[in-house]
């Protein structure tokens, strides 16, 4: 047909077409905004700018490890350490089952000794964490900051507030899979049994990481990182580093159960104080003096890999007990769930795993439901990889 008006239905199709076209550009116009105003105006998103900043500069400065382990003119102790990360990334992905991406194939020197600084903070009258929620990974009890002058000010405020706060360094972190993790000169400084637990810790939460969870993911990574690292060294042949590997994983278990009976004695100090909070305040005082004598009369003694004075030195507050609990609750949970798999360390990740996967709001419980309907194995003792390095 030509000349003439324009069909009515065809033109109703027409404006309905450009109606919805209007309306896509309006939404994705309001994200866009939405999205920069986010991430400009609130305090969540200048961090989250600062902190992709400083990861676009982490990024930047990258080399491959394997160019400089193969760079005669890198001095013969380094190259052997960057020669380890590999090694021990490997066996993570070949051996362990763990899903390393392209996490530690590459190097990215910093300009300061420290990475990062973590705040934590708790009440000082209750075992409550002050807990930051972020996209993805949820409430974490635990903020850190590029910018030590921020974390300093957060410190300040939360203490001005009146809470227990604790400030700490950390030398490396994981993006959980989301960029190409590479190995910083902070985790370059570690020995050699730290380096190999920190790269089979850290490629963990590539593997697994449940979103506001971050008591169980960083036992479990603990756990895996150091019974890895156990292995690692016996599969390499080098027992006394594995057995190290093993007398500094007794160690964090023997802590564990200190800071996990001390939690318990001031839950019910508190307690027992339900309307009073200057009696609450006067019985921590009470548990906390208690536990400073513990940890150095026997808890102490009885370290192999920890510095002597550690129990006189260690800080005993609300946010410094729930900040090691973090990384340190129910650990022995694992290696009980290690001892029921005979010692077969991948199936027990698998395994620990799947189960968490199938119960994200506490995974802790699903592995000791699990723990406690199979008995346990007679030894505990890891047997050699089912396969070879690469």
């Amino acid at each position: 047909m030509t000349g003439g008006s324009p069909d009515p239905g065809t033109a109703t199709l027409r404006r309905g077409r450009d109606r919805g076209r209007r309306a896509i550009r309006r939404a994705v116009s309001g994200v866009i905004m939405g999205t920069i105003v986010f991430f400009a105006l609130t305090p969540t998103g200048c961090y989250l700018s600062r902190a992709g900043w400083e990861e676009a500069k982490i990024l930047g400065r990258r080399r491959p490890i394997a160019t400089l382990v193969a760079d005669s003119a890198l001095d013969a102790g380094t190259r052997a350490k960057l020669r380890l990360v590999l090694e021990a990334r490997d066996y993570a992905r070949y051996s362990l089952g763990l899903d390393v991406g392209e996490s530690f194939t590459t190097f990215s020197p910093l300009e300061r000794d420290t990475l990062v600084l973590l705040v934590s903070a708790a009440h000082r009258d209750r075992l409550v964490a002050y807990t930051w929620w972020f996209p993805i990974v949820g409430r974490v009890p635990y903020k850190g900051f590029f910018d030590f002058g921020a974390a300093r000010a957060l410190a300040g405020r939360l203490q001005r507030e009146g809470f227990d706060v604790y400030l700490r360094p950390a030398s490396a972190f994981s993006t959980l899979g989301w960029f190409n993790d590479p190995l910083l000169s902070t985790t370059l400084e570690s020995d050699s049994l730290d380096l190999v637990n920190t790269v089979i810790h850290e490629v963990t939460h590539n593997s697994y990481y449940g979103a506001g969870q971050a008591e169980f993911n960083e036992s479990f990574a603990n756990f895996v990182g150091a019974r890895g690292a156990e292995a690692f060294f016996r599969a390499r042949g080098e027992t006394a580093s594995a057995e190290q590997t093993v007398r500094r994983w007794e160690d964090e278990k023997r802590l564990a159960t200190f800071w996990s009976a001390l939690y318990r004695s001031l839950d019910s100090a508190f307690a027992a104080h339900p309307e009073s909070r200057e009696a609450r305040l006067l019985a921590r005082d009470t548990v906390y003096a208690r536990a400073r004598r513990a940890l150095v009369d026997d808890v102490g003694p009885r370290l192999r890999t920890v510095a002597r004075h550690y129990g006189e030195r260690v800080v005993l507050d609300n946010a410094a007990l729930m900040a090691r609990r973090v990384y340190l609750t129910d650990i022995e949970l694992f290696d009980s769930a290690l001892a029921r798999d005979g010692g077969n360390l991948p199936r027990t990740i698998r395994r620990v795993v799947d189960l968490a996967k199938g119960a994200k709001s506490d995974p802790f419980s699903a592995v000791r439901r699990w723990v406690d309907t199979v008995p346990p194995a007679d030894s505990l003792r890891l047997p050699r990889p089912p396969h070879a390095m690469h």
